[in-house]
């Protein structure tokens, strides 16, 4: 029989007992409520994953011999659309997500950003603040005013599951590799005051790269500093021992493995290689979070870019990042060898891969032609002496369908788009012209002499997650000139693809005949019980797929990734329809393989 033993009630007048974080630190080493600890943590984003999903890669990253998982917060992900509140239900339910892994026996570390990188679109900050007149991350007051106020709506939902209040959140980061980025201090002072403020109690830490420009610019007195790297532990704890002696080695990231940009090749890192880095960590009494444990999907437009020299990367669909856990949930031989690093108990559970669709071919049947199509979707149009960009037309993600009607005299001329945005066809009285880009931005045009019908439809390939060119505009930035004359009288259009649901892709179905290569089709896929599955377009160029109305993400002959990873919850027992928004060339064929197809490997580790 069990005594309860009730505690007196303190009078009304006495103090609150302020609550005890779960993590502290002394002399060099971690203690979690006074006792020696190491966190364990392995990332996994619950925007990655379908939250039907959860559950199952939770258990697979306990699984795996972690007692943490970490989550970056995606701002744009609950608010992508400025004055409407940010949404925490159903796959933004972000409590019900850190309720989920504590269920399971973990702990929970938050990286509320606001600025994030994760290879996410913008970074994680919404598109309608980063084209607003102000300076992101920096102690800027428009700034700061606008993430105090996601952060009302944020911090208070996080403090209420801290370790202090019976919840699993044991520690949150401040900013993100402020270190890379800048060296306003104020700012990260008031990071770090936003979170107390608003309630945090549980540790605090920065993360940053291990060298003395990016730990100079990115860690702040009193508060843990972490490192992220992806080799050569024992250069960063030196160099953290020495500037931080009493404070324990943590690695807020350890990349096991990288992400892939289209047009490049897949990266991956060895299982040796990784597993030496692991041990290297360990042995410094290091605590680790492995970066990823189970990667997911950019699903839809969120997958972000990266810019080299002027020179935009974007990023593909698939995170799988070569982590220990495949992005469908397959425990991989790094899952293994990393287990056995760590010195997990042997009778952790070995899960098997969950149930695939057997190969089959379906074929696509065209239903109509891309600008016939995009023209049956209403949307708002803008009229203005130059075409407005996406930021004007306050759209995200997607497309903008351009239609201006210059005159062009008889004979050849140069059709020059001077700053665009990323990618864009170009279409005169319908028929397809070519292809622009920053890189390759003019065509030639033939005129009969005469006033001619101009569309252009722009696509963004994504925003950059990283560096001075997160928050650039996308569109056509510039003048479109036909020689050196300045086209104008432009009516602009959002096609939102990201935002479309079931109605929408019925009306751009319905606006056939098809006649051209380029446009919209579908297929059926007849189904007795849903379970995994990757499509695959063989002959088809670039586009956009989606299953049920859901927009699974975008696919590129370019490579590297081949197939698109449709997670069993998307499906339903009987009829399917799958659609395809294909730009250039429809191939005849969707394809149902068993088995991801990433593109060529090449391994690639991250040195400093």
């Amino acid at each position: 029989m069990t005594e309860h033993i009730t505690e007196p009630r303190p009078p009304a007048d006495a103090p609150v007992a302020t609550p005890t974080a779960a993590l502290s630190w002394r002399d060099g080493r971690l203690y979690r409520n006074a006792v020696p600890h190491r966190i364990l943590s392995g990332a996994m984003h619950y925007f990655r994953v379908h939250p039907g999903l959860w559950r199952d890669r939770i258990r697979r990253v306990a699984d795996l011999g972690l007692n943490t998982i970490d989550t970056y917060v995606a701002w744009n992900f609950h608010q992508p659309r400025e004055g409407e509140p940010p949404s925490f239900d159903g796959w933004r339910d972000l409590e019900r997500f850190i309720h989920m892994v504590g269920e399971e026996g973990l702990d929970v570390i938050v990286r509320p950003g606001p600025y994030i990188c994760a290879e996410w679109s913008n970074g994680g900050l919404p598109s309608w603040l980063t084209a607003k007149d102000l300076t992101i991350r920096s102690s800027d007051p428009a700034f700061t005013s606008a993430v105090g106020d996601w952060f009302d709506e944020l911090i208070p939902r996080l403090a209420a599951l801290q370790a202090c209040e019976g919840g699993p959140v044991v520690a949150v980061q401040v900013e993100n590799e402020f270190g890379s980025y800048g060296d306003d201090h104020a700012y990260l002072r008031w990071s770090r005051a936003a979170l107390t403020g608003r309630g945090i109690r549980e540790l605090l830490f920065t993360a940053d790269g291990p060298t003395e420009l990016m730990l100079d610019g990115g860690t702040l007195s009193g508060t843990l500093a972490a490192a992220t790297l992806g080799s050569n532990p024992d250069v960063a704890r030196r160099l953290l021992a020495d500037r931080r002696p009493d404070e324990p080695f943590l690695v807020a990231e350890f990349w096991n493995g990288w992400f892939d940009h289209w047009g490049d090749r897949h990266h991956v890192r060895g299982v040796e290689s990784a597993v030496r880095t692991l041990r290297g960590i360990i042995a410094d009494h290091g605590s680790v979070s492995i970066y990823m444990a189970h990667g997911g999907t950019s699903f839809g437009l969120w997958a972000g870019a990266n810019e080299t020299q002027g020179r935009l990367e974007p990023i593909v669909t698939s995170y799988d990042s070569d982590a220990p856990i495949a992005e469908d949930g397959r425990l991989t031989p790094k899952f293994f060898a990393m287990r056995e690093a760590l010195g997990a108990e042997s009778s952790l559970r070995s899960p098997e891969r969950l149930p695939v669709l057997p190969p089959a071919r379906l074929p696509l049947v065209h239903r109509a032609d891309l600008l016939p199509a995009l023209a049956a979707v209403r949307a708002r149009t803008t009229v203005s002496p130059r075409p407005a960009t996406f930021e004007q037309l306050g759209l995200d993600a997607g497309m903008v369908r351009h239609i201006a009607h210059p005159r062009i005299p008889a004979g050849e001329h140069r059709l020059v788009f001077t700053d665009v945005r990323d990618r864009a066809l170009v279409f005169v009285d319908g028929a397809l012209l070519g292809v622009v880009d920053p890189n390759s931005p003019e065509l030639t045009v033939s005129g009969a002499g005469g006033i001619v019908r101009l569309e252009v439809v722009v696509e963004n390939l994504g925003r950059v997650n990283y560096g001075p060119g997160v928050g650039r505009a996308k569109g056509l930035l510039g003048p479109v000139l036909v020689d050196r004359r300045m086209v104008q009288g432009w009516q602009s259009t959002p096609v939102a693809i990201q935002e479309w649901s079931s109605v929408e892709l019925s009306h751009a179905l319905g606006a056939g005949p098809a006649t051209t290569s380029a446009g919209f089709a579908a297929a059926e896929l007849e189904v007795d019980t849903p379970q995994d599955t990757f499509l695959a377009l063989p002959g088809s160029a670039h586009g956009f797929v989606w299953v049920n109305g859901f927009l699974l993400g975008r696919y590129w002959e370019i490579g590297p990734q081949v197939t698109l990873y449709c997670p069993a919850p998307l499906l339903r027992a009987g009829s399917n329809t799958v659609t395809v928004l294909e730009l250039e060339r429809l191939g005849e064929t969707l394809e149902l393989r068993d088995h991801p197809e990433l593109g060529p490997p090449e391994e690639y580790v991250e040195e400093f």
